[in-house]
C-alpha cells in the first residue's frame, strides 16, 4: 500500500534549493545592537550634570551643574559686556525663599525676563553662580501649557 504525499506549495519566487544568506540577519542585529548601545550611553551621559535649584546649590560647590529657577528682581548689566549680566534666581517649586545671584555672559534668549523660568549651566564660586557663556535657556511660558481643570 502506497501512501500519497500532498504536494508542497511554494510561494512565487521561492526556490527551496537556494540557501538564504545570513547577511540580512547580521545587519539587522548589528543595527539593533548599535541603537541599544547609543540609548544606554545617552541615558548614562545625560545624568552627568545634575539639575538643581538654588536651595540645594550649596551642596554642589565647585561642581558643574544645571541651575533651574525663576528670575526675580531687576536684571543688571549686559550679557555682551566685559562685566556680564547679573540676575537672581529663586526655586521654581516649594516654599524655600533661598535665592542665588547669577553672573552670565553670552547670548540672551528673546523670552528672558523677570518672572521667567530659566536653566543655566555653570558652577558656584564665592557665593555667585558663574554661568558658562551661552548656556542660558528659558523654559516655555505657562501660557503654552494646558490650563488646570477645576473639577
Amino acid at each position: 500500500m502506497e501512501t500519497h504525499r500532498p504536494a508542497r506549495v511554494f510561494r512565487p519566487g521561492y526556490d527551496p534549493g537556494v540557501k538564504r544568506s545570513p547577511a540580512r540577519l547580521v545587519i539587522a542585529l548589528s543595527v539593533a545592537a548599535a541603537l541599544a548601545v547609543f540609548i544606554l550611553y545617552t541615558s548614562i551621559a545625560g545624568a552627568g550634570t545634575p539639575q538643581i535649584e538654588p536651595s540645594t546649590l550649596g551642596q554642589h560647590v565647585g561642581e558643574d551643574v544645571l541651575l533651574v529657577g525663576t528670575v526675580v528682581g531687576h536684571v543688571q548689566g549686559s550679557a555682551q559686556s566685559v562685566d556680564g549680566m547679573r540676575f537672581v534666581l529663586k526655586d521654581d517649586h516649594g516654599t524655600s525663599t533661598r535665592t542665588t545671584s547669577v553672573l552670565y555672559s553670552g547670548s540672551v534668549p528673546d523670552l528672558f525676563k523677570t518672572g521667567r523660568q530659566v536653566v543655566v549651566e555653570g558652577r558656584l564660586r564665592d557665593g555667585t553662580f558663574v554661568a558658562k557663556p551661552g548656556s542660558l535657556v528659558t523654559k516655555c511660558p505657562s501660557k503654552y501649557t494646558p490650563a488646570k481643570s477645576n473639577t
